[in-house]
């Protein structure tokens, strides 16, 4: 049995009710096309043009304008719905970067903020700091079951730690979600070709929506939402352009239990010699 799933893309500006309005769409597009479940992009609820900014948009999640009006569109539709948001903190400076799935009731059943932060910082080059104003997490996440199969979160800059998926898929992932907002180098070189890695080694769909075009003087993402599946083929991929996008792939976990039954590589991991992964 295979079931439809949705990667949504756009563009995020630092209007958080532009944003939300966005999504909402999204949504109510993936659901009217027969979509179980739909993935959104890191950062979904705004984009900000610097670390005030941040400061000032970013609200507890059981107080953002912006995940309420996706609750709403997730209980209308029944629908579930993966998205990256900014998160409050304790630490009044710094916010996380939060990684949410809400069910088809519009209930938020779990949240995982990012691990690895992007932290560039080249002598007379490029500076981007994600941890100047981002805290990183600090547990594993866990799975969730949906209805196209058992769920672990990552976030955009997680996909370049093989571990952090391996790690879920010994935990019994079947399915692996980015919420992304890749920049345009790193996203032509790299992109595409870790996320296949990531589906081909842990032999699981892998959902990766992103943010794309400028979304400011400062800032400007690549684009290319994809799902791949388990052999590591591209099922679909959203077109690159700046214009919202929703596209669409059927999920089999029975096509998925043939790979990994054909091809038991995790059964073969010598971790006798080498570490093991977290269960």
């Amino acid at each position: 049995m295979s079931l439809l799933a949705a990667v949504g893309q756009f563009c995020a500006t630092c209007i958080v009710s532009f944003n939300k309005a966005t999504c909402q769409d999204l949504v109510r597009q993936a659901s009217q096309r027969g979509a179980k479940m739909i993935f959104l992009p890191e950062a979904s609820d705004f984009i900000s043009k610097d670390k005030e900014q941040t400061l000032d948009l970013t609200r507890p999640l059981n107080d953002s304008e912006f995940l309420k009006g996706l609750v709403e569109t997730a209980q209308e539709h029944k629908i579930w719905v993966s998205v990256g948001v900014h998160e409050s903190s304790n630490v009044s400076d710094k916010v996380y970067n939060t990684h949410v799935v809400l069910n088809h009731q519009g209930r938020i059943v779990s949240t995982y903020r990012k691990l690895h932060l992007f932290n560039v910082d080249i002598e007379g080059g490029p500076r981007l700091m994600e941890s100047d104003g981002t805290l990183q997490g600090d547990q594993l996440p866990g799975l969730i079951q949906t209805p196209l199969g058992k769920l672990g979160l990552e976030t955009c800059y997680d996909m370049r730690f093989p571990e952090l998926s391996l790690a879920l898929r010994t935990k019994g992932a079947q399915l692996l979600a980015f919420p992304s907002a890749f920049t345009i180098k790193t996203g032509m070189a790299h992109w595409e070709v870790l996320l296949r890695a990531r589906a081909i080694e842990t032999q699981s769909y892998v959902f990766a929506a992103a943010q794309t075009g400028q979304h400011n003087e400062k800032r400007a993402s690549y684009g290319n939402s994809m799902i791949v599946d388990p052999w590591g083929t591209v099922l679909a991929r959203c077109p690159d352009t700046t214009e919202p996008s929703v596209v669409m792939a059927n999920v089999d976990l029975d096509y998925l239990t043939k790979i990994r039954t054909e091809m038991p590589v995790m059964q073969h991991r010598r971790n006798d010699i080498y570490p093991g992964f977290v269960c």
